[in-house]
Order: C-alpha cells, then structure tokens, then sequence
C-alpha cells in the first residue's frame, strides 16, 4: 500500500498528463470540449479514476465518451512514459455530476428565495395577534427585596 500523500500527488500528476494529452495527441472529432475535474487513485496505485466534464448537449456528452473511451490505450501509455511508477495504472473515465449538483442547488436556492420574499410580503402589513410584548410584568415583585447582592446581609450575620 502506498501513502496517501504520494497517491494524492500521482493523482495530480496523472490529471494534468491526461489534459495534456486529450489535448495534443488526441485527434478524434467526436472529443468535444472536454475538461477533466478530478483524478482519484487507489491506495495500491492499480487504477486511475478520472472525472470529467463536457460542455454542450447529450449528443456531444455521449460523443465525447465514446471518445475518451477508445483513446484509454494512448491516454495510458502517455501516462506510463510521464509517471514515476513501477507499474502504469489502468484508467477509468467517469462523467463528474458536480455542474448537475450545481444547478440543482442553484435552483432549491432560487426557490427558496422567492418563497421568502412571498412570506416577507405577507409579514409586511401584518400586526400581533394580541399584545407585542406577551411577558406579564408585575410592579415589583416582593420576591426581588428578599435576595440581596451580599449573601452575609440574607443570613443577617453583620
């Protein structure tokens, strides 16, 4: 098993090789605007999981899969040569769903936002539905004259 550390920085390493190479080696017309996020390696340093994203429609997005996928063999060997590693991980392309996330989330935010001005809306003409301070408040309660700030004056020992 390898450290964490050499795994995270071969990780990195092979990130930027595979950018690199999809790239000035890659020539296949199906590969769109392809940008690669994020790389993950096992902890015995066997396998390479890439993350990535594409910028256009689904025909685009499928296009550009079938591309990553038939260029593994190049990406691989460019990825052996760059490397310093007894052996040369195998990898596995995965689309990266954090822009999806994204705009979810954008959008729940959204929602709620106008959600909140409709209840600001509302709450702007609106008044108590009893008082605006509900708490009783007694004249003086003979309960405060019977605690004092010196515990010596409550025993009457001075």
């Amino acid at each position: 098993m390898a450290d964490p550390a050499r795994a995270a920085k071969l990780a990195d390493r092979i990130k930027v090789v595979v950018a690199q190479a999809l790239d000035r080696r890659v020539k296949d017309p199906r590969l769109g605007f392809v940008t690669i996020t994020d790389a993950r390696v096992t902890s015995d340093l066997q396998h390479a999981t890439l993350y990535y994203t594409v910028f256009g429609d689904e025909a685009q997005q499928s296009d550009t899969r079938k591309a990553l996928e038939s260029a593994k063999g190049i990406l691989r060997s460019e990825v052996g040569k760059n490397i310093t590693a007894r052996l040369t991980p195998t990898l596995e392309f995965v689309p990266d769903e954090i822009p999806v996330n994204a705009s979810n989330l954008e959008e729940l935010l959204r929602t709620a936002k106008a959600r909140d001005a409709e209840v600001a809306a509302l709450a702007e003409g609106a008044t108590f539905a009893g008082d605006s301070d509900p708490y009783r408040k007694d004249e003086e309660d003979d309960d405060e004259e019977d605690f004092a700030a010196d515990p010596d004056e409550r025993d009457g020992t001075r």
